[in-house]
């Protein structure tokens, strides 16, 4: 199987459907990544925070994979962005993962409480010219916190991953990346189980027409919109059925009706708002 790519506004490619180990357990995360590699996927997502690089850095490296046929994403935390604790942080998620570089590395949340997201991300960009990450982006920021760090730095980031499923779209954030070339990244793609998601009848009515499961219907959603998915499972069978969403093609009318799941007044958030998160 071939998984599409996507051109980051760096000229790197990124697969825009990946493998992400939010909340999979330490000691469950070797099998599970060794388990999503043997089924096909090529692009992993974790973070300092999930606990769980070494599992990811152990499974990549039993798999014998060529390293340049996968994408490694991690994550700098939130006490982690003052001084030169960014280089710190990211050395010390290498030294996990076994890898010499990450193909992506993001600043989790803006925590613009403390006032030091800016200098998180000029950190990064020193990371990316010292060859530690190949490319350097954002997580939860909104577009006053994206507008912030390019106006001071010039630099624009290459992905901002953000909560994004049928119920919460965030299309100021999808508006203001796509005119400025941020690829979004959709964490919760499936709205984490928080909500009815797949008795919606926009959903049932696609999942009965194409005869796949809610699940894919959602995911290929997600894939024909643009954006970058990475939906978590521990369990093989759901690795496969994530992963069987590239034989058909939802209609301009599904897809239209899809996005009208999203009330547009920010109700559908299932998780923290980015102001709020320290």
């Amino acid at each position: 199987m071939t998984i599409p790519t996507v051109q980051l506004n760096d000229g790197f490619d990124i697969p825009q459907l990946g493998y992400g180990v939010f909340k999979v357990p330490p000691a469950d995360t070797e099998r599970a990544v060794a388990e999503a590699l043997e089924v096909g996927y090529r692009h992993i997502d974790t973070a300092a925070i999930y606990g769980n690089e070494e599992g990811v850095g152990a499974a990549i490296q039993k798999s014998g994979i060529p390293r340049h046929e996968l994408f490694v994403t991690t994550k700098l935390w939130n006490d982690r962005h003052d001084g030169d604790e960014p280089a710190a942080a990211i050395r010390e998620s290498l030294d996990k993962l076994r890898l010499e570089r990450v193909d992506l590395y993001l600043i989790h949340w803006p925590t613009p409480a403390k006032d030091n997201y800016l200098h998180a991300w000029e950190k990064l960009i020193e990371l990316r010219s010292a060859g530690l990450a190949r490319s350097i982006g954002v997580s939860n920021f909104l577009v006053p916190h994206l507008e912030r760090i390019v106006g001071a730095t010039g630099v624009t980031p290459a992905v901002d991953q953000i909560e994004l499923h049928p119920a919460h779209q965030q299309r100021n954030v999808t508006d203001w990346a796509a005119a400025n070339g941020v690829r979004i990244e959709a964490w919760g793609p499936l709205g984490q189980g928080k909500y009815d998601l797949f008795g919606i009848p926009a959903v049932k009515d696609a999942a009965s027409a194409h005869r796949k499961t809610p699940a894919q219907v959602v995911l290929r959603w997600h894939i024909q919109k643009g954006n970058i998915v990475f939906p978590k499972s521990v369990r093989r069978e759901r690795l496969q059925e994530n992963l069987d969403v590239f034989d058909f093609e939802l209609s301009d009318a599904q897809i239209r009706a899809i996005d009208d799941i999203d009330p547009g007044d920010g109700s559908g958030r299932v998780s923290a708002h980015p102001d709020e998160v320290e």
